[in-house]
């Protein structure tokens, strides 16, 4: 699944080719996404002011309002020149003025295109109760430490948790809780303020991490076949279980959290 920084890298590579850019019409091939495919007519004419990212959905700015893309479990956004012949799940084109196409193809179908008319597009109810950017200003340990008293829940459920913060998915989980030495299923209110200060400190540095290791598929996004373009990973503890860990040699242990599957080292996470 395509999380923050597979997100962020699709924002960087699609955004100097469609900002600013009229949307002169769209294709619609299969509107049944998640939710039906939602482009009103009156953003025909209209101009793509700017690119950003809320969570895992990329914003299209216009001056009526903002489409809301997201990715889904399997999708990719490529831009393409017009002639360039759909494949089987290229479900959604958007037709710009410098002559090319915004692609999205969607395999399994659990992404979606979607309106927020005026300008304040964070009022959709897919954006409103979303948390904090965890690589914003807002985002540090006494953040999650206030959040997280009298949670029960296991730590890394709460920072999976989108209300919390958002954009870290399980892979990014893991990763972040074995760089700051917790293990996964503590409470996470029993977690000190100095390890949440870690642990923020971590997930910072592993998405950072993954949005620079991103910077080198960009070129991807341009005439591409519409595979995904996404970077592997470096990972320490992620889908390793049984193997040793790399900094202490021990076996690596996997345990079941909220019905996903989460890999840490008994020795190194305490």
């Amino acid at each position: 699944m395509p999380e923050l920084p597979e997100v962020e890298t699709t924002r960087r590579g699609i955004e100097p080719w469609i900002s600013g850019q009229v949307i002169r019409g769209w294709q619609v091939r299969n509107p049944a996404l998640r939710w039906p495919v939602d482009i009103p007519e009156q953003l025909r004419g209209c101009t793509i002011e700017a690119v950003s990212r809320r969570g895992k959905y990329i914003l299209l700015h216009a001056n009526p309002g903002t489409l809301l893309l997201h990715l889904g479990m399997s999708g990719s956004l490529r831009i393409l020149a017009p002639e360039t012949p759909a494949l089987k799940h290229d479900h959604v084109d958007l037709q710009l003025g410098n002559g090319r196409i915004l692609r999205l193809n969607d395999p399994r179908r659990f992404g979606s295109v979607l309106f927020q008319p005026g300008a304040e597009p964070y009022l959709h109810p897919l954006l409103a109760d979303l948390g904090v950017e965890p690589l914003g200003n807002e985002f540090n340990g006494d953040y999650l430490h206030r959040a997280s008293r009298r949670r029960k829940v296991a730590v890394k459920n709460f920072i999976m948790d989108s209300k919390v913060v958002v954009g870290v998915g399980n892979i990014y989980a893991a990763e972040s809780l074995f760089t700051a030495g917790i293990r996964p299923g503590v409470a996470a209110g029993r977690v000190t303020r100095q390890s949440y200060q870690k642990l923020a400190a971590a997930i910072v540095e592993v998405l950072a991490r993954s949005v620079r290791q991103g910077g080198t598929t960009l070129r991807d996004f341009v005439g591409s076949d519409g595979n995904p373009g996404y970077f592997k990973q470096q990972l320490n503890v992620y889908g390793r279980q049984g193997l040793p860990c790399k900094v202490c040699a021990g076996g690596l242990k996997l345990k079941i959290l909220g019905q996903r599957s989460t890999v840490y080292c008994p020795k190194c996470q305490t």
